[in-house]
């Protein structure tokens, strides 16, 4: 079976309270590091924070957006990756000199490890502040949905030039102590048994086959991934009318033009006098109409 590109997997252990999902980031993963000249190192930790932004943002069913932020202040200052509920991603980082191998902490170096989800219809976003306790993002995330979420769940992530890939399983509430006691644990064994390369190589069902074909596993139908960044001409356009008309006339004085660059997506947008006296001008004729009807 051809491996399906950009790709989140949910399964279900039919009798036993254990769920998962495989995600499988392709053209997606490819939209992210084009963009952007990054060491080898930082695309490894970028591929793994996309993956797991994928899997948690399904896992809690967001009707908004989840934004996993790490902040730094070691050689990489910031990642940040965006995942919204219909899994629209986009992704960015910032980092300063050379970077070594080694692990996220001597990486990072004090810092700090942010999820906001914000539900994107104007009631307030919720934001927590992970400890980054463990070597790798797997272990940080997985520490942080036990803690806060009161969710055991494992984490498996790998990402190389071409792919980011990660498994996600999560113990359900148990309804029937008459379960298998040992499932959970067992779930978790062979899971630990997976390698980087099967995670990013091999499809979905190949992979649950490898590892669960003792347990009676439930596959669904492949939901698609996208890259999407929410820059656009228009919200760069609503972004000078809050600076407001004097702010931006001495700005276009000094410089001639305003160009706003995208961290995301690398797109650059610029404004000049024309421009800017057009975005004012339309602010001035929607207000007027709103306040005719």
């Amino acid at each position: 079976m051809k491996n399906p590109t950009d790709t989140l997997h949910r399964f279900l252990f039919e009798h036993l309270p254990i769920r998962g999902e495989i995600v499988r980031l392709d053209n997606v993963w490819q939209s992210v590091i084009e963009r952007h000249d990054y060491p080898p190192v930082l695309k490894n930790l970028m591929g793994e924070l996309c993956a797991a932004a994928v899997l948690l943002s399904a896992t809690l069913k967001l009707q908004g957006s989840m934004v996993l932020q790490i902040h730094g202040k070691g050689a990489v200052k910031l990642l940040v990756v965006e995942c919204t509920g219909d899994l629209e991603l986009r992704a960015t980082a910032k980092w300063e000199g050379d970077l070594a191998q080694g692990k996220l902490q001597e990486l990072v170096g004090d810092g700090r490890f942010v999820i906001t989800l914000d539900p994107k219809d104007g009631n307030q976003a919720y934001q927590g502040i992970v400890a980054l306790e463990g070597d790798t993002i797997a272990e940080i995330l997985q520490n942080y949905m036990t803690r806060s979420e009161q969710l055991e769940t494992r984490l498996w992530l790998a990402a190389d030039d071409k792919v980011a890939a990660g498994m996600l399983l999560q113990k359900l509430p148990e309804k029937d102590e008459s379960h298998d006691a040992d499932a959970w644990g067992r779930a978790g064994q062979l899971a630990d048994t997976l390698k980087s390369e099967e995670l990013l190589q091999l499809p979905a069902d190949e992979l649950i086959h490898r590892l669960y074909h003792e347990e009676d596993i439930r596959l669904f139908e492949a939901q698609t991934i996208v890259f999407q960044c929410a820059c656009s001409r228009e919200n760069v356009g609503r972004m000078l009318q809050m600076l407001g008309r004097e702010e931006v006339g001495a700005i276009l004085a000094e410089r001639g033009e305003i160009e706003v660059h995208c961290e995301f997506c690398n797109e650059r947008y610029v404004f000049d006098s024309v421009d800017a006296e057009a975005v004012f001008i339309e602010a001035a004729t929607v207000s007027t109409s709103k306040t005719l009807h």
